[in-house]
């Protein structure tokens, strides 16, 4: 059976709302522990999974590394291309599963991209995906909520419009309405109003939350060593970073 790729959220894939993900997004002070990952390792050739719009990709090709971006939504591939006007950057629009042999020193999986894997079968291919793109002995680094913290609690209670104003486009609302709570999967809408025309776009998104012991047996049995289990450090108690190497 042909494997049929999972669509992406409309958060990442529709044009209108992948030109605002930034402007919500922040800082992203979250990406200066896999910077620090990445030299730790000695990593050279990095590969990001689920590159999203490209903001860490951007930030290890200006390390002087060699980097591949890949991910399934073109409107945030689009937005990640504009942000590499040089072309040091390869993006690859698509799943990892379909691009092995990359050898890559290490693949990172930020934003909790994890959790968008909602079965077993697509979990396994995923890291099957990473396993193949790997060079041997290279290393898989990536996050994922902490069940135990029951981050959808604070979701669900914290939901009142944001407004930001975005350069270009003008001020744009975001809300965000917990819709299911069916563990291990939790569902919720984004809805954005774009106040200059007064658009509304919603963008529906599921996540699976996996326990610590879950993900460990997933990797051993996909090939993976695992060498450490961290906090994120601007998120301590929430989530957990695995770091993983591969089979040789």
């Amino acid at each position: 059976m042909r494997h049929q790729a999972r669509h992406p959220d409309a958060v990442f894939a529709d044009p209108r709302l992948a030109a605002v993900y930034d402007a919500f997004d922040g800082e992203r002070e979250d990406l200066n522990a896999y910077l620090r990952i990445a030299d730790e390792l000695g990593a050279e050739r990095v590969l990001d999974v689920g590159s999203g719009t490209g903001t860490l990709a951007v930030r290890l090709a200006d390390t002087g590394r060699t980097v591949v971006g890949i991910d399934p939504a073109g409107a945030s591939l689009e937005i990640a291309r504009s942000k590499d006007p040089d072309g040091r950057i390869t993006w690859i629009p698509g799943e990892v599963a379909d691009v092995p042999g990359l050898g890559a020193d290490l693949a990172v999986m930020t934003g909790n991209v994890a959790q968008v894997f909602l079965t077993d079968d697509e979990w396994t291919r995923l890291l099957q995906g990473v396993h193949a793109a790997l060079r041997p002995e290279g290393h898989f680094v990536f996050e994922t909520r902490r069940p135990g913290f029951r981050a959808w609690e604070g979701w669900a209670s914290e939901n009142a419009p944001v407004t930001v104003d975005v350069p270009g486009v003008g001020p744009v609302e975001q809300r965000l309405d917990v819709t299911d709570v069916s563990l291990p999967l939790v569902s919720f809408r984004h809805t954005y109003r774009f106040l200059a025309d007064d658009e509304v776009i919603a963008s529906d998104t599921t996540l699976r939350f996996r326990e610590r012991d879950e993900v460990e047996a997933s990797l051993a049995g996909a090939g993976y060593r695992i060498l450490d289990v961290r906090e994120a450090p601007d998120r301590p108690g929430r989530e957990m970073v695995f770091i993983a190497r591969r089979a040789a």
